[in-house]
């Protein structure tokens, strides 16, 4: 308990100001550059609930609070294990100038990017790629929907930066709950797919097969397309089958995320 009271004194009493401290600037490298996210090996966090989830799995580095943020949360977050996580306070101020949303909770860390592991795909796994897609929200939302439904894994290729803020931020914790791997090389991922046995659909327009009576069984995989463009006719045509979500009157189109959480509903169900 003394030792605890200590840190809470060292902290309150060294709380930092300066835009020039280096975690800060460390803190707005990370937030504005993939080249940086790269270079370090880290990505930034702000929110109280996405912060919990990172320390629970271990992946934070430096655990930032506001003056404000110390007092009401402190107790609540170093209930996990954080002998690997430095803490340090900053101005209120400070707080706000790092911030990336209008009403910020106070609460950032810095986390390291987990080493990607060898994908492995379960007898029965359903997977989702997501080809080509640079809409952080969007590949954020499917990431989230992923973790409800009870995906085995998602697949990001040639899309947007797993680890910015805006993706992270949509992902709302299910980036550390989800398998999620990065095959940009489009020929070593067919290539993964195809030594694994797993089936491959390409969720298009105009497929073949309507979605809703499509069979799932075994190793699936349902690729996604770019926002604007859809997917490339040559990786449409290299899947095993084309299907198409069924519409009705003059729509023929969703937004990728909800098409996605619509084919990832038909395959789990």
């Amino acid at each position: 308990m003394n030792n605890m009271k200590q840190e809470v004194l060292r902290l309150l009493e060294n709380i930092i100001t300066s835009k020039d401290n280096p975690v800060i600037k460390l803190y707005q490298k990370l937030s504005s550059s993939k080249k940086e996210r790269i270079q370090y090996g880290l990505f930034v966090l702000e929110g109280l609930r996405i912060t919990e989830d990172a320390l629970r799995d271990g992946h934070v580095s430096e655990l930032i609070f506001t003056e404000n943020a110390y007092g009401k949360y402190s107790a609540q977050l170093f209930q996990a294990d954080l002998k690997d996580t430095r803490t340090i306070v900053i101005s209120n101020e400070l707080g706000n100038r790092i911030a990336s949303t209008s009403t910020t909770q106070g609460v950032f860390a810095i986390c390291r990017i987990p080493v990607q592991k060898t994908p492995v795909f379960s007898e029965n796994g359903k997977y989702i790629v997501l080809y080509g897609l640079q809409d952080c929200g969007n590949v954020g939302m499917i990431i989230r929907t992923a973790d409800a439904l009870g995906m085995n894994g998602i697949i990001l290729s040639g899309s947007c930066d797993l680890y910015s803020p805006k993706v992270i931020r949509s992902t709302m914790g299910s980036v550390f709950r989800t398998n999620i791997f990065i095959e940009n090389d489009t020929e070593k991922l067919f290539s993964m797919l195809e030594s694994n046995k797993v089936t491959t659909s390409a969720s298009v327009i105009n497929g073949d097969e309507s979605v809703t009576d499509c069979e799932f069984s075994g190793k699936q995989a349902v690729f996604v397309g770019n926002e604007g463009n859809g997917l490339p006719a040559d990786v449409s045509e290299r899947c095993d089958r084309r299907v198409t979500i069924p519409m009705n009157g003059s729509i023929n189109s969703l937004n990728v995320a909800m098409a996605s959480g619509i084919l990832m509903w038909e395959m789990c169900r």
